[in-house]
This record gives C-alpha cells, structure tokens and sequence, in this order.
C-alpha cells in the first residue's frame, strides 16, 4: 500500500504553520511543516479523532431575549455534533440564565456539559 499524504493548517498558535503529514495503514508515519511540538500534536488529533467545541443557541422562554448563546465546556468528537444538535432542537429554557450557568449535563451521552455564554433576564 503507497503512502497517503494529507496537508492542513494548523490552527494551535497564530502561526498556521503548513502540515504534510504521511499515512501507511492507517498510521501516521510522519509529520512534517510543524515549527513547534504542538502542530505535531494538532495533526494526529485532527486526523485521528477529530473534535470540535459545539457553539448554537437555544431558545429562552420569558427572556428580554428569544435565545441564548451556549458552547460545551470541552470538545467532543467531531461524529456527535449532529446527534448533540438533534438532541438540542426543542429544548427550550426559562430565564433568567446567567454566563456559565449549566444547561445540560452530559450532551447526548458525552462527558461535555453545555453552558450559557451569554446573561438573559427574566422579561418584566
């Protein structure tokens, strides 16, 4: 089997150093680009389990606003985003909801809590 060379940026630090980065079977062989240890780290991430942070909104019931902005406190795998955002759809809070206030532990079977990133009060 010949080997697969991937490239891609890394986003770890402001300088988005260029990654080449060889796979053989399904392993990485080699990275090359990388001028610090963590666009080594970003590409086997990246690569072998990607994950991501999940950002959305969800609606508020009696708020001065009709939603409030949330993020998980970790990432997740990059394979749960859709089943997290079907999970969220209908879900609806009462305010007042204050910024890292917990809105859900456990999104959909993960270890990740989603948390309010944004205050909204009650409507008066």
């Amino acid at each position: 089997m010949s080997d697969q060379i991937t490239n891609l940026n890394c986003v770890r630090c402001p300088l988005g150093c260029g990654l080449s980065v060889h796979i053989q079977k399904g392993q990485i062989t080699e990275i090359m680009g990388n001028t610090c240890p963590k666009g080594a780290e970003y590409a086997k991430r990246e690569l072998m389990d990607p994950r991501r942070i999940l950002t959305t909104t969800i609606k508020v019931k009696n708020g001065h606003l009709p939603v409030v902005s949330v993020k998980t406190d970790m990432d997740i795998s990059k394979d749960k985003i859709f089943e997290c955002m079907k999970s969220l759809k209908d879900l609806e809070i009462e305010a007042p909801i204050n910024i890292g206030q917990t809105v859900i532990e456990n999104l959909a079977g993960t270890p990740a809590a989603l948390v309010a990133t944004k205050q909204v009060r009650r409507k008066t």
